[in-house]
């Protein structure tokens, strides 16, 4: 087993994106998981699977509940982790995203 994390930042405002709601799927037979960023934009998942999962980040919903717009309905990654700590960083904007294999 291996552990993961996830922690998505407010690009545009310079702030964690806190209450962002995220599923994390297996593509074996584990079962769906469900969490919502805390104040500091994290989500530790704790033990997972090793092998290929997707991240879906409910972005549409998020920008929604402030008001904002965006372009972006959800963000989804097709993400591989590994056998040890793997951590999928998410900067998010209105427009734009980008993301990384972090520390």
């Amino acid at each position: 087993m291996s552990t993961a994390s996830t922690h998505v930042l407010d690009a545009a405002r310079g702030l964690p994106a806190a209450g962002l709601a995220v599923t994390l799927v297996s593509t074996g037979s584990a079962p769906e998981r469900h969490a919502v960023t805390d104040a500091d934009g994290r989500i530790s998942w704790g033990e997972v699977t090793p092998g290929r999962h997707v991240l879906a980040f409910a972005t549409g919903d998020w920008f929604g509940e402030q008001d904002r717009e965006t372009f972006f309905g959800q963000v989804v990654l097709d993400v591989v982790l590994g056998p040890d700590h793997t951590h999928v960083a998410l900067l998010l904007s209105p427009f734009a995203y980008t993301t990384y294999r972090g520390s």
